[in-house]
């Protein structure tokens, strides 16, 4: 993939970002706490950072399943780690489209239905982690005085949960208004350029039929609760890694942590969310009254021991399928 400006200003964010987040913190310090850290339960939360890929895997077959069929899960899987690898390794966020084309080298779906799926998979995300933030922020551990960016954290949970109503909403009105708000799109577009039109359509078109899975109840309540598991164990991930370190912070913590982390990635960075990751976990941390020192030491620990395994697994099922960067660059062009 052809790094571009976007690419660029991820790169110089990311730097300054690591630069205001350890700031001030010894290096030296960090590495003795991640010295003495518990190594059985460090490892366990290694091992639960890695498993999330394999539920992640699995709530995509069960998106996948009203276009395609049923999936075997292997093919699933690969191309799983081989999209969070690229992700982890490339810039421009390629790992989506690695994962959409790492599907279709061993099974026939369509590049296109593979693609769309994977923003129905996004939303889901960020519907529970939307949830479990409203959850934490409720949580009376957390002191009542408590602000963050002024605003008292209660505010944030309200925020949160008038978020998730305003996208099962709008989702749902794409489910069963699909063409009333294509012919909106197509009147508001038309006035911008022919181009935005016709490509807008090609989307929107692509994305409801993403949406099939809202339709079925069970359906909806398997993707829901595939989604809940992953990050249910990405959260219990994090808070053993506090155990580890010696953090005491509450299990709710993980909940808002989890979710601020994922707030910050939405901003360009380099591969990897280096920078941004180490920045949101020091000041997510900091609702928690842990030191400056103490989260950096956590966010550089979990975050380069979560990175190896998922990026060597990755690596391997992107060799062993044959996948080249540039049939990459095709595809997004293709899809544009």
């Amino acid at each position: 993939m052809r790094p571009g400006w976007r690419a660029a200003l991820g790169a110089v964010l990311s730097i300054a970002l690591i630069y205001w987040t350890l700031h001030g913190v010894s290096p030296s310090e960090v590495a003795h706490r991640l010295s003495q850290a518990d190594p059985l339960l460090f490892g366990a939360a290694m091992v639960c950072a890695t498993a999330i890929f394999a539920l992640r895997a699995r709530k995509w077959q069960t998106i996948l399943e009203p276009v395609t069929g049923l999936l075997p899960l292997g093919p699933l899987w690969r191309a799983t780690a081989v999209g969070m690898m690229v992700n982890n390794v490339v810039p421009a966020r390629a790992g989506e489209i690695a994962r959409a084309y790492a599907l279709t080298k061993e099974v026939q779906v369509p590049f296109a239905a593979s693609l769309s799926s994977l923003a129905v998979d996004r939303l889901f995300d960020a519907i529970v982690l939307l949830l479990l933030a409203a959850t934490a922020l409720l949580d009376p551990a957390l002191a009542s005085g408590t602000t963050l960016a002024g605003r008292p954290l209660s505010s944030f949970a309200t925020g949160a949960g008038t978020v998730v109503l305003i996208l099962l909403l709008g989702l749902y009105a794409l489910v069963f208004f699909p063409k009333q708000l294509l012919r909106l799109f197509e009147l508001f577009a038309r006035r911008v350029s022919p181009p935005v039109e016709e490509r807008g359509r090609k989307v929107l078109e692509t994305f409801i039929h993403g949406l099939s899975v809202l339709r079925e109840p069970g359906r909806f309540a398997a993707v829901f609760g595939w989604t809940m598991a992953h990050w249910l164990l990405n959260a219990f991930g994090f808070w053993l890694s506090f155990k580890a370190l010696g953090i005491s912070a509450p299990f709710s913590a993980a909940f808002f942590l989890q979710a601020f982390i994922a707030l910050g990635t939405a901003v360009p960075a380099l591969p990897g969310f280096f920078g941004v990751f180490e920045y949101m976990s020091v000041q997510g941390l900091a609702v928690y009254g842990v030191s400056q020192q103490q989260a950096a030491t956590w966010a550089i620990g979990y975050h380069l021991f979560s990175f190896i395994p998922i990026t060597f697994i990755g690596a391997y099922y992107f060799a062993r399928l044959g996948v080249r960067l540039r049939d990459l660059q095709s595809s997004a062009e293709a899809t544009a």
